[in-house]
């Protein structure tokens, strides 16, 4: 049974997000990385997914084991603004999550992303 895509766009996850968390599909934009990336985490269990899509030189200390960790109930992405030039993008965004007390809470990240050899990669983030 398919679900909607937890990044908004109004589609199934099956046509959306999840045909880059399948690897039948590699995002083609920066935006696509980072929705896919955002529903990755919203959906839980996808750590191979994310660490796929993190620039090998950012990785440091992170593994599969701690990423695995569902922090927060994902509740809804709202893309503010991205920018492409070549190799290289950032895409501004609010993620809303519910905390442990069920209140509404808002996250804020403007994301940065490289191209080299032709993979769209996560490099950081200014929050």
């Amino acid at each position: 049974m398919d679900i909607a895509c937890p990044c908004g766009k109004d589609k199934l996850l099956s046509s959306c997000c999840g045909r880059f968390h399948s690897g039948e599909y590699y995002p083609k934009t920066p935006e696509q990385l980072m929705r896919s990336r955002y529903s990755a985490y919203a959906l839980g269990g996808l750590t191979k997914y994310l660490l796929e899509t993190w620039h090998p030189a950012m990785i440091n200390d992170l593994t599969v084991s701690n990423l695995s960790e569902k922090t927060y109930d994902w509740t809804k992405l709202e893309v503010l603004n991205y920018f492409q030039k070549g190799d290289e993008g950032t895409v501004e965004f609010k993620a809303y999550y519910l905390d442990q007390d069920n209140f509404e809470k808002v996250f804020y990240e403007k994301s940065y992303f490289q191209r080299p050899m032709g993979k769209w990669l996560y490099v950081g983030a200014e929050k």
